[in-house]
C-alpha cells in the first residue's frame, strides 16, 4: 500500500493507492488540523510501503505530516514530489519549471495520462488556476486568480463593514450584503473562466477540480468534467512509474 498526500492551502487530502487504483480518500481542514488529529486519522491505516507528498500549503503543515508519518511508521520512505521540466509524458512550459506549483504539475500529468486530449484544467481552490495542455503533452501555459474564499476574505480584511461569510445564495442581484458578495465573487470567477474559454477551440476538454468545482460548474455555460481527485491521480501516476 502506498499513501498519497496532497497538502493544499485549505485542506490536507490523502488516499490509499493499492493494486493500481485509488482505494479511498480523505480530507481534513487545515484550520483545525494538528498532529493529534492527523495521528488519530492515520493510526488505523496499514503500514504504507512509501509516502508520496505534494505540498503547496504552509510549511508548518508539511512538518506535521512528516512528523506524524515518522512517529507512526519509523521506517517508511517519504518522497516529496516536485515540478520538473518534463516527465510522465508532459513538458512543463514554465521558464523556471520548478516554479510551477506541484499541484498544477500533477494535474497536468493526470490530465494528459487519463484523458489524452487537448485540455483546459481549472483548479477551483484557494486560487483559481487555469492551465492548458495539448494532446502531445505540451503544457501551453496558464493563469492564476484569487478563488471564491480568497476574494471574500480580501473584502473582509480590507473593508470596515464587510464580513466574511461562507453561506451560499441564489445567484442574481441581491438585496442584502452577504448575498451580494457571494454573487459578485461567483460571477467574477465564472466570468473569468467563460472569457478564457471563449478564446480557445470549443472542442477543448474542460476539467474542473478543487473544493469549489461543483459550485462553479453549475454556473458555467460550457460542459465540464469534474475530477476532484486530479492531483491525487497525478501522484498515483508518479508513484506507479517511480524508481523508488
Amino acid at each position: 500500500m502506498i499513501l498519497l498526500i496532497d497538502s493544499g492551502n485549505s485542506r490536507l487530502k490523502w488516499a490509499i493507492f493499492q493494486n493500481g487504483k485509488l482505494q479511498k480518500n480523505y480530507a481534513l481542514n487545515n484550520q483545525t488540523l494538528n498532529a493529534n488529529k492527523l495521528s488519530e486519522a492515520w493510526k488505523s491505516l496499514a503500514v504504507p510501503k512509501r509516502l508520496y507528498i505534494a505540498s503547496v500549503g504552509p510549511s508548518a503543515l508539511l512538518d506535521i505530516v512528516k512528523s506524524v508519518a515518522t512517529e507512526l511508521w519509523p521506517n517508511v520512505t517519504s518522497i516529496q514530489v516536485k515540478s520538473e521540466p518534463h516527465g510522465f509524458g508532459v513538458h512543463n512550459s514554465y521558464l523556471q519549471p520548478e516554479k510551477l506549483g506541484v499541484d498544477r504539475w500533477l494535474a497536468l500529468i493526470a490530465a494528459h495520462n487519463l484523458y489524452q486530449k487537448p485540455t483546459c484544467i481549472i483548479d477551483c481552490g484557494t486560487a483559481i488556476t487555469i492551465d492548458f495542455i495539448a494532446a502531445d503533452g505540451n503544457h501551453q501555459g496558464g493563469m492564476i486568480s484569487p478563488g471564491l474564499s480568497l476574494m471574500k476574505k480580501s473584502l473582509a480584511t480590507n473593508t470596515d463593514l464587510l464580513e466574511f461569510n461562507e453561506a451560499n445564495y441564489v445567484l442574481g442581484p441581491a438585496n442584502f450584503t452577504e448575498a451580494a458578495i457571494y454573487n459578485g465573487t461567483l460571477s467574477a470567477v465564472a466570468g473569468l473562466i467563460e472569457y478564457v474559454l471563449s478564446k480557445q477551440d470549443p472542442s477543448l476538454t474542460v476539467l474542473l477540480t478543487g473544493g469549489d468545482a461543483d459550485v462553479i460548474a453549475k454556473h458555467l455555460s460550457v460542459s465540464a468534467i469534474i475530477d476532484l481527485n486530479l492531483v491525487l491521480n497525478g501522484l498515483a501516476i508518479v508513484a506507479s512509474n517511480s524508481e523508488y
